[in-house]
């Protein structure tokens, strides 16, 4: 019998965060592992009166490609995820593997490749989801290895990803909506501000954000969710930063990140572990040295880093900036076939000045900012 709050998961994403109504087309996509996640959600899509298609990914096969696969191969985009672009009102995603692992040799080079095949497919994705034409929600399904790289059980796994969504309480839908009223505040005092300065330890970067627009994040595009985020404008970024927590990337870690940048463009980057895969995704294409996204996280409910960036990037008390593709929504230009979320912690120190005002400090917001 699935668990219960699976069942929850499943009608919140449907219900609340994707709002499927009769008659669209509502696509489902999930590692094998993830079968039950697949035929809850189904079901849930279902019931509304929605046509569902769905897609299973084999690991195995995607290793099989990155290994052995030519590059005219690599660079072939994926005819499973066109179909999506060209005809989902909505598509519903869930990570969660058997082998977090299994890209650990893959030549970096390649990865590289097969990203930029399905640039163009992502660039309209993207475009689509901007205009509200392809509503999209990703969410984790709990697997063992998932749960391995977070240092627990499974059972510990399962119930800190759905205590993150809330999905433990009577009416989680109506929990969200109220963090979604809470964010909302800090969303407004953002708009209209024209300069964010960060300052953490061996970290001082000035953000420009002047015709940006703040989203909230609510639960809606990202489960479980917990941040507020805009896309920087491309070359107001100046200063430098140090990333305080692993950076991953198709389950390879790069740790220790540093980067420097001028006019929004990294000029200088360096790792203790893995910067040969850092500097392959910064020249995977013309977007990809730029800035797609500046974030706060709010989820004080998750404190731990668990290696997987839907978690982490929400942790209440962090930041975290993504080079690469920027978010249309937020009147974001930039195009490139990577997004890739880095998290700095702000807990010890860091502090946030928006148009010269301190606004957050270790790790918190300041309430009184918002009486004034």
């Amino acid at each position: 019998m699935a668990d219960i709050r699976l069942r929850k998961l499943a009608n919140l994403l449907v219900e609340y965060s994707t709002g499927v109504k009769k008659g669209e087309k509502v696509y489902i996509s999930a590692e094998a592992v993830a079968i039950p996640f697949i035929a809850e959600v189904a079901r849930a899509a279902i019931k509304k009166g929605a046509y569902v298609e769905y897609n299973v990914n084999i690991p195995e096969i995607a290793e099989t490609l990155l290994k052995e696969g030519s590059e005219e191969q690599l660079l072939k985009p994926s005819d499973s995820f066109k179909l999506v672009v060209d005809n989902a009102d909505v598509f519903i995603t869930a990570w969660g593997t058997e082998n977090t692992r299994v890209n650990s040799n893959i030549d970096p080079k390649k990865i590289q490749t097969k990203v930029r095949g399905n640039s163009e497919l992502r660039k309209i994705f993207s475009e689509k989801m901007g205009k509200g034409e392809i509503r999209w929600c990703g969410t984790q399904f709990p697997t063992h290895a998932d749960a391995q790289e977070a240092n627990m059980s499974l059972r510990e796994y399962e119930d800190f990803v759905y205590g993150a969504g809330l999905l433990d309480a009577e009416d989680p839908i109506a929990q969200w909506k109220e963090i979604s009223a809470q964010q909302q505040r800090w969303v407004e005092y953002l708009n209209g501000k024209k300069e964010l300065h960060i300052l953490a330890p061996n970290t001082d970067i000035k953000v420009k954000i002047g015709g940006r627009k703040w989203i909230n994040c609510d639960g809606r595009v990202n489960f479980p969710d917990g941040e507020i985020f805009t896309s920087p404008v491309e070359d107001g970024i100046d200063g430098y930063i140090t990333f305080s927590f692993p950076g991953i990337y198709a389950g390879k870690e790069i740790e220790n990140i540093y980067l420097e940048v001028e006019k929004g463009k990294v000029v200088k980057a360096t790792a203790s572990k893995g910067e040969d895969l850092l500097h392959a995704l910064l020249d995977t294409d013309q977007g990809s040295r730029y800035f797609g996204e500046v974030a706060i996280g709010t989820n004080y409910g998750i404190q731990k880093f668990t290696k997987n960036m839907l978690f982490d990037e929400k942790i209440g008390g962090t930041i975290h900036m993504a080079i690469g593709d920027s978010m249309p929504e937020a009147g974001g230009q930039n195009r490139s076939a990577i997004h890739w979320d880095m998290l700095c912690d702000m807990r010890s120190g860091g502090k946030i000045y928006a148009d010269g005002e301190l606004f957050y400090e270790n790790g918190k917001f300041l309430e009184e900012v918002l009486k004034k």
